[in-house]
């Protein structure tokens, strides 16, 4: 079994693909496409240990020629990858989660926010759900919006609080930015939209191509989802409530967009940046 992901890593370098949606480094890669090929989990203490039959490499090898020569991400072979701690379904319907965000949540956004006094989230652009259904399990007092424009991302999201049994607490809504949220209020709006710009679009690997461009793209300079965020946030926040938006390397700019906003740039032990956070009370009117 090592051998065998030693192996898939090996040409999987050799095929120079990009790593970053789900895993960053070959081994790792490798090591999630042979197991998914033979059917067992990472969970599995003695998965590694294994001995494969012939027709076990030959499922291996076939699915490690499938990323390199068609350039798939992995997760969308596999079906599978974690967010926060949780594992979720994904497939080409939904951009694959890998949001620094993840570790916000799992700290229960401190020091940032009281725990206590979330009651009411609101995840914007869910895809797979997967912010929504961590918030709703790190704060289990909470209840939980979840609205994206995508009819099929919104499936593939029910689906994922299907598996987690959160069908009381996270609800799906169909919805472009906040138009069909009526006059709801919440704590927190967390976000992680589309902001990458028309010139980074073009030049992005192709894996990037799997994805869904209304997941990524948003415009020539990546901002336009980020200015609905910034523009209508302050109409669905209770007072003392916070926004927080994540924007990769557009970071720069939105800072030279908006050079009035207080923006509070958050940092990550795991490495990630660009999310910033808001106060209510800081967002323009």
């Amino acid at each position: 079994m090592r051998r065998l992901i030693e192996q898939g890593a090996n040409r999987l370098r050799r095929g120079r693909v990009f790593f970053g949606h789900g895993t960053d480094n070959a081994w790792d890669e490798s090591a999630a496409l042979v197991l998914h090929a033979l059917g067992l989990s990472h969970a599995d203490p003695s998965a590694y240990a294994r001995r494969v039959g012939l027709q076990g490499q030959q499922r291996v090898r076939a699915l490690v020629t499938r990323r390199i020569a068609e350039r798939i991400p992995a997760v969308y072979l596999t079906g599978e990858i974690w967010f926060a701690g949780l594992p979720f379904y994904v497939d080409p319907r939904v951009l694959i989660p890998r949001s620094p965000i993840a570790e916000l949540i799992e700290r229960r956004f401190s020091p940032w926010l009281d725990a206590r006094r979330i009651g009411r989230v609101l995840d914007v652009g869910t895809g797979s759900g997967c912010i929504a259904i961590a918030c709703a399990k790190a704060l289990p007092w909470a209840s939980i919006d979840a609205v994206d424009i995508s009819a099929e991302a919104l499936e593939v999201a029910a689906r994922n609080v299907r598996r987690h049994r959160l069908g009381r607490r996270v609800h799906l809504l169909r919805s472009d930015h906040f138009a069909a949220l009526g006059d709801a209020r919440y704590d927190l709006i967390v976000s992680n939209p589309p902001y990458v710009g028309a010139r980074e679009f073009a030049s992005l690997p192709p894996e990037y191509r799997h994805e869904p461009p209304l997941a990524l793209e948003a415009g020539r300079a990546g901002l336009d989802s980020v200015r609905v965020l910034l523009g209508q946030s302050h109409r669905y926040l209770r007072p003392g409530g916070a926004l927080i938006v994540e924007v990769g390397n557009t970071e720069r700019t939105v800072q030279r967009a908006f050079p009035q906003l207080p923006f509070v740039w958050l940092q990550f032990e795991r490495g990630g940046g660009g999310v910033f956070l808001l106060a209510a009370e800081q967002l323009p009117r």
